[in-house]
C-alpha cells in the first residue's frame, strides 16, 4: 500500500502528468472528429439547460422540462444554481458566476424545516459552495482579505454541513440517512443507510475542517470510514445497506455500483487529496476482493458479501464511474477494458439503462432508463487524458448527439424513461449541469485551467504566509465538484503558528546566504520548542526529530519530493547535513 500511496504522491500536484501522454491530436484528428465543434455543441447544450432553468424553476431545486416549471426534491436550496456554478467558471463564464454568488449568498438559508438526505446535501451542496469558494478569486469576485481561509461561500458550506452532524451521533459514527435541517434527526428515523451514504464525506468535510480549522467534520468523516471498514466481511467485502445503530448488514449484496460506489471513489481520491497512506491501503483491500469475487470478463457483478457467490448478474449505469477511478491508481488496461464493454451498452441503446442483464445483454424490467447520468463520460474524461485514445472521443460525440436527438426539448433536457421507445420524464437532475456537461465539456477542452500541469500557478498572501494555488491536480467530489488540494495548506488557526513562521522566514531569508540557518537554529528560536506543531513534532532529541506519521508536507512542492532545503508550512527548515 505504501508503495503505491507514494506513486500516487505526485497525483496531488498533477496527475495527468505521471501517465505516458502521447502528443496532443494523435488518432482523434486522423477519425476527422472535430474537438472545437463538440466543444461549443457541449456549451450550447448548458446555456439551453440552464437558461430554461433560470428563467422557469428558479428559486426550486430543478427544473421541470416538460412543464416548464420547477420543483424542490432534495431540500429547498435552489440546488441546480448550486451545483451548475463552478461549470460557469470551466466555460468561462465569469460574469454570471459572480451574479450567482450574489444571489446564493443573498437567498439561501439552510435554517429550514426540511428533511434532506444527508449524502446528497453533502455531495452537491457543501461540495458546490467549497468548489466555488476555491475557485472565486480565479471568476474575479472580491474577496475577503482572509481568502481561501475565509469568505461568505466557506461560511454558507460550513452552516449546511453542520446542520448534517447531528446524523453522525450514534453508537457506530455511521450517519443516519436523512436529517431535518432544523430539528436534527427526526424520532423514528430509520436507521438502514446504505454503504455510499456513510462512506461519502472525507472529501467536502476534511476540505473544511483544513480550511476552517474545526477538526469536527474530517473527524466524523474519519470515524465512519473507518467502521465500515471494520464491518466488512472476512473475505474482504461490504454490502449494500447497514443498520448505523447495531451495525448489522441488511443488504448483503457486494459490487461496485449503487449504494456502495462513492465509498470507494473517496478511499482513492481521500488518500489522493490528504496524502493518506491508510485510505489508500485499505482501498486497495478492497480492490483485492472485488477483482476475486465480482471481476467476470472485464463485467463487475453483484455478489453475495460473505460467501462470494454471484447474487445479480447485471451492470448498472452507476457503475461505469470505475475505469475512471481505476485510472487514479494508473491501472490503465484493465479500465480501458471495462469501459470498452460499458461503451458497447451505450451503443445499443444510445445511453446506458439503469440496469443492464450481462448473460441476457438486454436491459431490466422498470430499470430502463437513462437519466441523462454523467459516469461513463467521466471515465472517459479520466481515460483520455492519460492515453489520448481517440475512442475515448467517440463516446463524448455519441453522447452528444444522443442527448440532443432524445432528451432535448424546448425548456431544457429531460430524463429518458425507456431507452427503448425513448419517452421521456419531466425532472431535468441537478448533475445534468454539475457533472454530465462539465465532464462532456472538458474531454473536448484539452486546455481548460483544470488539466492545468503544474506550469502556471497563483500565489496568495494568507494570514498564514504565502500559499500556491490553482497549480492543477483538482481532485473531484462525486457530484464532480473540483477541490484544489493545495488549498488544503493553506490555513493555520493557531496565531502564535503565524507569527512562528514569518520570523522563521525572515530570519531564514536573512542568513540563508551564510548557510548558518540549521534545525538546531529554528528549533531553538523564541520560545524552546516554537519551531513545532504541537500536535505533529516529537520532542525527542530535543526536537531534532519529527513525528513522520502525521507530518505536514511542505506547501511549494509534491509530498514525493525531498524535504531537504525546503521551508516546511510549520516553520521547520531541513538542511542537508552530510
Amino acid at each position: 500500500g505504501g508503495t503505491m500511496l507514494r506513486s500516487l504522491g505526485s497525483l496531488l500536484c498533477l496527475w495527468a502528468l505521471r501517465l505516458p501522454v502521447p502528443p496532443e491530436g494523435t488518432g482523434a484528428a486522423a477519425r476527422g472528429l472535430d474537438v472545437a465543434s463538440y466543444r461549443e455543441r457541449v456549451r450550447a447544450m448548458f446555456y439551453h439547460a440552464y437558461e430554461h432553468y433560470l428563467e422557469s424553476a428558479f428559486p426550486y431545486d430543478e427544473l421541470r422540462p416538460l412543464t416548464c416549471d420547477g420543483q424542490d426534491t432534495w431540500g429547498s436550496f435552489s440546488l441546480t444554481l448550486i451545483d451548475a456554478l463552478d461549470t460557469l467558471l470551466i466555460l468561462g463564464n465569469v460574469s454570471e458566476f459572480q451574479r450567482v454568488v450574489t444571489v446564493l449568498q443573498e437567498g439561501v438559508d439552510f435554517d429550514i424545516d426540511v428533511n434532506a438526505s444527508v449524502f446528497e446535501t453533502n455531495i452537491r451542496v457543501v461540495g458546490g459552495l467549497l468548489s466555488a469558494h476555491l475557485l472565486s478569486k480565479k471568476a474575479g469576485v472580491e474577496v475577503e482579505a482572509g481568502w481561501p481561509c475565509s469568505g461568505p461561500l466557506l461560511r454558507m458550506a460550513e452552516e449546511a454541513a453542520r446542520k448534517l452532524l447531528p446524523a453522525f451521533q450514534t453508537p457506530t459514527g455511521m450517519p443516519y440517512g436523512t436529517v431535518n435541517l432544523l430539528h436534527g434527526v427526526n424520532p423514528g428515523e430509520t436507521p438502514v443507510t446504505c454503504t455510499a451514504g456513510i462512506g461519502t464525506f472525507i472529501v467536502e468535510f476534511a476540505t473544511l475542517s483544513h480550511l476552517t480549522g474545526d477538526p469536527v467534520f474530517e473527524d466524523v468523516a474519519r470515524k465512519a470510514l473507518k467502521a465500515l471498514w471494520k464491518n466488512r466481511s472476512d473475505i474482504g467485502l461490504v454490502g449494500n445497506h447497514i443498520d448505523v445503530l447495531t451495525a448489522k448488514w441488511v443488504a448483503q449484496d457486494a459490487g461496485i455500483g449503487a449504494g456502495v460506489d462513492s465509498y470507494f471513489e473517496y478511499l482513492v481520491k481521500g488518500a489522493i487529496l490528504l496524502q493518506d497512506e491508510e485510505l489508500m491501503s485499505m482501498f486497495l483491500e478492497y480492490n483485492k476482493a472485488i477483482k476475486n469475487y465480482t471481476k467476470f470478463d472485464d463485467w463487475y457483478l453483484w455478489v453475495q458479501m460473505y460467501k462470494g457467490t454471484v447474487s445479480m448478474p447485471v451492470f448498472q449505469s452507476l457503475e461505469a464511474y470505475w475505469p475512471g477511478l481505476q485510472s487514479l491508481i494508473g491501472d490503465i488496461d484493465n479500465a480501458m477494458r471495462t469501459f470498452l464493454n460499458y461503451y458497447t451498452v451505450w451503443k445499443q441503446f444510445g445511453g446506458l439503462p439503469e440496469f443492464y442483464n450481462i448473460p441476457q445483454g438486454y436491459t431490466v424490467d422498470k430499470r430502463e432508463g437513462y437519466p441523462l447520468r454523467p459516469e461513463l463520460i467521466e471515465s472517459a474524461m479520466y481515460l483520455y487524458r492519460a492515453t489520448r485514445d481517440p475512442t475515448l472521443l467517440e463516446l463524448g460525440r455519441d453522447a452528444v448527439e444522443s442527448i440532443e436527438k432524445i432528451s432535448k426539448v424546448d425548456c431544457g433536457f429531460a430524463t429518458i424513461k425507456d431507452l427503448r421507445d425513448h419517452r421521456l420524464d419531466n425532472r431535468m437532475e441537478s448533475f445534468f449541469l454539475a457533472e454530465t456537461v462539465k465532464y462532456l465539456y472538458l474531454l473536448f477542452d484539452p486546455d481548460n485551467f483544470i488539466h492545468n500541469d503544474g506550469s502556471v500557478f497563483d500565489v496568495v498572501i494568507t494570514p498564514y504566509g504565502e500559499c500556491v494555488l490553482n497549480a492543477g491536480g483538482y481532485v473531484f467530489n462525486t457530484e464532480a465538484h473540483p477541490i484544489d488540494p493545495a488549498a488544503l495548506h493553506c490555513c493555520r488557526k493557531r496565531k502564535e503558528e503565524q507569527w512562528e513562521v514569518e520570523d522563521l522566514m525572515r530570519e531564514f531569508y536573512s542568513l540563508k546566504k551564510t548557510k548558518k540557518f540549521t534545525l538546531n537554529r529554528a528549533s531553538n528560536h523564541g520560545k524552546g520548542e516554537s519551531a513545532k506543531a504541537p500536535e505533529d513534532a516529537s520532542s525527542e532529541k530535543g526536537g531534532e526529530k519529527r513525528n513522520s506519521k502525521k507530518s505536514s508536507h511542505s506547501l511549494l512542492s509534491c509530498p514525493s519530493q525531498s524535504f531537504n532545503s525546503k521551508l516546511a508550512v510549520l516553520g521547520q527548515v531541513f538542511l542537508d547535513n552530510s
